[in-house]
């Protein structure tokens, strides 16, 4: 029996591996290219076994060279196969962006809709495996800045089990990031689970109190936060975005307008984050809704640290989200 009809306990990796697994059973065309992906079985192992299974052809080693073999994924999904990229890290997707930005996102435009771009490009994202700063940033919201893309983030097993096959029915690219830091996380997997959406975010905590607003590897550390604060009285609400391309403005101002406060917690850096665009966001449309000034929790501003005492003090950790969410509380009206 499968995954998805008798609904297990497993982690995220292995939930990422069963939606690869499901895309290369249904579709003939969908094939998986990157650095290590075959013999190896992935840097991150969620290839482990794919190739064995489905043969060179479907899963293909790639040379090191990111811009080309993003080129080959683009040139094929105009093709009409649906080719999933994976490059190892998001600091080495840098090094395809003239392709991602210059071609995968821009043909449909250019073409007036007689072009379009099928592509689905998962990496790894995120700090906390002390990998240093070239293996550790979070970039997504700089690719959440471009459009002609959509940028999914999944933070829970369900996610990332399901919003594969939804991202390769798209007509147009997909970026997903998958945060390191949850490949080990263990969840439960409903009995029927599927394909999910890639529009919407999802509140996984109702609250009343405060708006705690975050994505991917953050998630787990604003829940705990949420069970703090709890503890302390305050009722906090947790909004998973889920997808930084389109961001659901709707589910943002929903949440915020219940709780008249929010704090928007984001893993890259302060300065022209995902935090900036949704507390702007905020306030243009619940601006008087609010009892106290958005607070933001993000990263340091510096590049990702290796030691592990100055990598845990450059991220967004529980204690720094309760002190926020606090500090929303006393300065609101």
């Amino acid at each position: 029996m499968t995954v998805v009809e008798t609904g297990v306990r497993l982690t995220y990796r292995d939930a990422m591996r069963e939606a690869l697994r499901e895309a290369l059973t249904r579709d003939d065309r969908v094939f998986l290219m990157g650095e290590d992906v075959g013999r190896y079985g992935g840097c991150f192992a969620v290839s482990k076994g794919l190739l064995e299974e489905f043969g060179p052809e479907r899963i293909r080693d790639t040379p090191l060279s990111e811009s080309a073999f993003v080129g080959a994924g683009i040139g094929a999904a105009l093709g009409g196969m649906r080719p999933i990229v994976e490059i190892m890290t998001v600091n080495f997707s840098l090094l395809a962006l003239d392709q991602i930005l210059n071609n995968a996102a821009t043909l449909q435009h250019m073409s007036g809709g007689q072009l379009h771009v099928p592509l689905v490009i998962r990496t790894t994202t995120g700090a906390g495996r002390q990998l240093a700063a070239q293996h550790s940033h979070s970039l997504e919201g700089w690719y959440a800045h471009i459009p002609g893309i959509k940028v999914l983030t999944p933070a829970t097993v369900e996610d990332a089990r399901g919003m594969l096959w939804t991202a390769l029915e798209d007509p147009d690219p997909v970026l997903v990031f998958e945060h390191g830091a949850l490949y080990n996380m263990e969840g439960e997997l409903p009995p029927g689970a599927g394909a999910v959406d890639i529009e919407r975010a999802a509140v996984r905590r109702a609250g009343d109190d405060v708006s705690l607003i975050t994505y991917g590897g953050m998630l787990p550390r604003v829940l705990d936060a949420a069970l703090e604060l709890e503890e302390n009285g305050v009722d906090a609400e947790v909004l998973d975005l889920r997808v930084l391309r389109p961001l659901d403005t709707d589910a943002i101002l929903e949440s915020v307008r219940k709780t008249h406060r929010a704090v928007v917690v984001d893993e890259g850096w302060r300065s022209g984050s995902i935090s900036a665009e949704v507390s702007a966001r905020i306030m243009e449309g619940a601006f008087f809704d609010l009892d106290a000034p958005v607070g933001r929790v993000c990263s340091a501003e510096v590049p990702m640290p290796y030691a592990k005492h100055l990598e845990d003090a450059a991220l967004p950790d529980a204690t720094r989200i309760v002190t926020a969410a606090r500090e929303v509380l006393r300065s609101g009206v």
